[in-house]
């Protein structure tokens, strides 16, 4: 008893930055803070605030809500530790610095050398020149090229493409249970992780909690990143997901092809796909993740958001099958208008997913193209509901 209401009595009690500037005294000898401010974060899982000395030197402060968010700090700290000076100098960004902890309980804060930038909203980065998605393309490509020894020697977590897979399908099996999934959906991602092709990738670092809020960007310059808690290796399609959920097209292309220039390995094709899907089913794991706090809110917010998804599927699909009956008729009128005229006509197809077999003619309705509600060839032209950093955490 007394156990599960301490919990709950740290996740409910919010720190002031006055009291985490306190704190970061006690994790940093000698520091004096002059000024303390909010800073953005996860905030389901740390409070987070921006310190000024007397010499106008900046700091970072994070501290843990809960113990799961204090082992993640943990871990950021091994991943910090791995960054080696000479991997830190091709780097084309800074990465964080660790300044001191201090143990409170269960809970350890870390106090970080503040990095210059500021962080933007995926609005302004989309809407930025092009050299700054020219910057988060070679800043990704960076993150995927890094050694893999920095995961391996770090004891952190490591996925070959088919353990990610099936990590996939066991997630999706545990969404399932909540009868919360609309079908729509539940197919659609059943067929995208049981399609063998889409998942053939080479694994590499992967950042694992990338999104805006983790950029620190100044005059169109990516000049940091940060929250390194969740580094493994894996798919490098997780850390393109929140860029396809900001449903920006332009500027996710752009992205990509500075990324694909940067990299050393060649991207997969299926890269983006992947990417989608895994913006889509983030919105499941948010379900998941509601339901096991018991969070009534969340809970209702994500079977929303899972249902405005679905009814957008639905509608794509719907548009897909009146564009190709359109064209079928149309080029039926133009077979019928050459073969008058002594012209053998020309029978119009669609073409298959690269890797998906043609129906056969005894296959039922719903599985030919133009029918399949499951397919992920339009995943990515379909919009995400973007999840905020806390809701992500």
């Amino acid at each position: 008893m007394a156990r599960g209401h301490t919990q709950s009595t740290v996740e409910n009690v919010r720190r002031t930055p006055l009291e985490l500037a306190a704190i970061a005294t006690a994790a940093v000898p000698g520091l004096a803070p002059t000024a303390a401010a909010y800073s953005p974060d996860d905030d389901a899982d740390f409070d987070s605030a921006l310190l000024l000395d007397a010499e106008g030197k900046r700091w970072r402060v994070r501290s843990p809500r809960h113990p799961e968010a204090s082992a993640r700090l943990e871990t950021e700290f091994m991943v910090l530790r791995a960054f080696a000076p000479a991997i830190r100098a091709e780097l084309p960004f800074h990465v964080p610095t660790i300044a001191g902890t201090v143990q409170q309980g269960a809970l350890t804060t870390f106090v970080y050398a503040h990095l210059q930038g500021s962080v933007l909203s995926i609005e302004e980065l989309s809407a930025g020149s092009p050299d700054l998605a020219r910057e988060v393309g070679t800043a990704l490509a960076a993150i995927h090229d890094l050694p893999l020894t920095l995961v391996i020697n770090a004891d952190l977590p490591s996925y070959s493409a088919n353990e990610f897979r099936q990590r996939k399908l066991n997630e999706l099996d545990q969404a399932a249970t909540t009868g919360k999934i609309p079908a729509t959906l539940l197919r659609r991602w059943e067929h995208a992780l049981e399609d063998v092709a889409l998942w053939r990738f080479n694994p590499s670092v992967v950042h694992g909690d990338l999104h805006e809020d983790n950029l620190m960007v100044q005059d169109d310059t990516v000049t940091a990143l940060t929250g390194w808690t969740d580094v493994r290796i894996g798919d490098p399609a997780d850390d393109f997901a929140w860029l396809v959920a900001s449903n920006e097209a332009s500027f996710v292309e752009a992205v990509l092809t500075h990324y694909t220039q940067a990299r050393r390995d060649v991207p997969d094709a299926h890269l983006l796909r992947r990417a989608a899907l895994l913006a889509e089913f983030a919105l499941a794991q948010y379900l998941v993740k509601a339901m096991a706090a018991g969070h009534r809110s969340m809970t209702a917010e994500a079977e929303s958001m899972l249902q405005s998804l679905a009814d957008d599927i639905d509608d794509s699909m719907r548009r897909d099958e009146e564009a190709a009956k359109a064209a079928e008729h149309e080029a039926a009128l133009r077979g019928a208008s050459d073969s008058s005229a002594g012209v053998p006509a020309v029978s119009v197809a669609a073409i298959p997913d690269a890797g998906k077999s043609t129906a056969s003619p005894d296959s039922d309705a719903s599985t030919t193209p133009g029918y399949d509600d499951t397919s992920t060839a339009a995943i990515s032209v379909v919009s995400v509901t973007p999840l905020s950093a806390a809701e992500r955490s």
